[in-house]
């Protein structure tokens, strides 16, 4: 076994010290009205997200061991320890494939920061502006680790929500905690060694659904237990033997330290996180506006057509490309032949259209066979930042083919949605558990942050009776 002596932890430290020294004052006023707009958004995944079966079936079995109180689990009334609420509301965001995505980082933002966020919130004395700083601090540290690691680390098999995710939490709680330096260098070494999670769930299994709430309370974890003096790994990226970049790349230099601080303060990766409105897996969202776009241009009918061919790269391949196997929603809004059916057969793939009788839709499932997603090479050396571009193909039983290439998808950084927008899926989402006045009261405390005397006012209005 190789032993380990520290070596220079640049890197680590720089990040550490960002998110310790970030003001609300220090971020533009653009990325001040995003993160309001990208919280309102998460917020909604979750509420909408508290009454699904395996939503649950975790509130369930933490209530029946956590006798605590001190953070509220979103969209009910049960209360739980801090730790255990950012599980359960992590889950919530991440439970039906609404949340956001960072495409380039490969994560899923919002769903690892925010619920250790509100959790400190809840028991410490923040404004809505130092909310919002910590919100940034979060949002920009997960989607550069991502980064670093390249497209190739969920080609391994790794689910980088909760890998990568921990690192976000961290950062977000270890602000909201107004953690110096040196503690946030060690809040993120005690996140990182705690980082899991495979891809492998994403063929059926509820546990999918609960990598971002697990990735959410492991940086909490981190965060407090730094608070209190609790050491971590100090060179957690740095490390040459396992080091976070260096065990989950298994090399010594497929990954990119630089990319880790590049543009901190400067160049703000919140800009650059993107909104679903899709009920499914960020990587099938192009080749579903692709699809609307042809109809559009060709309306046509199931006799009339022969079969679609998806060409992706080799992350949408593997990652959504499978043969559907009908086990679990999970499966369904996972996998890119399933939801190319669902929009033809539906003529949407949002909520409505995922209930739990969908997976055996014997329909759907035919349709899906006559969808093959096969690998472009051109397309896979692009890199990740167009990791999710697709061609493609529509061939017609008349012999003609009807072809479109998107690059990215509506609600990407390159075509964001508007606030108007983001507010009706937010009302959409959060209806069967919120009333109207408490709606409209949540919407107005989230996009006015700025001016909120207590942070904690956000979490009083997630919880309801």
């Amino acid at each position: 076994m190789s032993s380990h002596n520290p070596v220079s932890n640049v890197h680590t430290r720089r990040i550490a010290e960002f998110v310790s020294g970030l003001h609300y004052e220090d971020i533009p006023e653009t990325v001040r009205e995003r993160i309001k707009l990208l919280i309102l958004d998460s917020l909604g995944c979750a509420l909408y997200g508290a009454d699904l079966p395996w939503t649950r079936i975790l509130q369930q079995t933490l209530s029946s061991i956590d006798f605590s109180d001190g953070a509220g689990v979103w969209g009910t009334g049960i209360r739980l320890s801090a730790p255990h609420a950012a599980l359960a509301n992590g889950t919530q965001i991440q439970g039906f494939e609404l949340d956001d995505v960072h495409r380039h980082g490969v994560l899923h933002v919002g769903a690892v920061t925010l619920p250790a966020l509100v959790a400190v919130a809840e028991g410490a004395e923040l404004t809505g502006r130092d909310f919002l700083a910590a919100a940034v601090a979060g949002y920009e540290i997960g989607p550069r680790v991502g980064i670093a690691m390249g497209q190739e680390h969920i080609g391994q098999g790794w689910h980088s929500g909760a890998t990568v995710g921990v690192f976000s939490a961290a950062a977000g709680a270890a602000r909201g905690l107004k953690l110096h330096a040196e503690q946030t260098v060690h809040a993120l070494g005690i996140a990182g060694t705690q980082s899991a999670g495979l891809m492998a769930a994403q063929y059926g299994a509820m546990v999918k659904r609960m990598h971002a709430g697990r990735s959410s309370q492991s940086g909490l974890y981190g965060a407090l237990l730094a608070r209190n003096g609790f050491t971590g790994i100090i060179d957690v990226f740095e490390a040459p033997y396992g080091g976070f970049c260096t065990t989950f790349s298994r090399s010594q230099d497929r990954f990119d330290l630089a990319a880790l601080s590049a543009g901190l303060g400067t160049e703000f990766e919140t800009m650059r996180i993107s909104l679903k409105f899709y009920s499914c897996v960020g990587s099938n969202h192009t080749t579903l506006d692709a699809i609307r776009a042809i109809q559009a241009r060709r309306p046509f009918t199931l006799d009339e057509m022969d079969r679609i061919v998806v060409h992706g790269s080799q992350v949408t391949v593997d990652h959504v490309g499978w043969e559907y196997r009908p086990e679990g929603l999970t499966s369904a809004q996972l996998n890119l032949p399933f939801c190319v059916a669902t929009l033809i057969l539906e003529g949407d793939v949002f909520v409505d259209q995922f209930t739990l009788d969908c997976v055996d839709d014997a329909r759907r499932i035919a349709l899906s066979r006559k969808v093959e997603v096969v690998h472009d090479r051109e397309i896979t050396a692009l890199g990740s930042k167009f990791r999710h571009k697709v061609r493609v193909e529509i061939h017609f039983k008349d012999g003609t083919v009807e072809s479109e290439t998107r690059e990215a998808p509506r609600g990407s950084e390159f075509s964001f949605a508007t606030s108007e927008d983001i507010v009706e899926k937010f009302r959409k989402l959060s209806r069967k558990v919120m009333a109207p006045d408490r709606q409209e009261a949540l919407i107005d405390a989230v996009l006015g942050m700025d001016r909120l005397p207590e942070a904690r006012r956000i979490a009083q209005l997630l919880q309801t009776a």
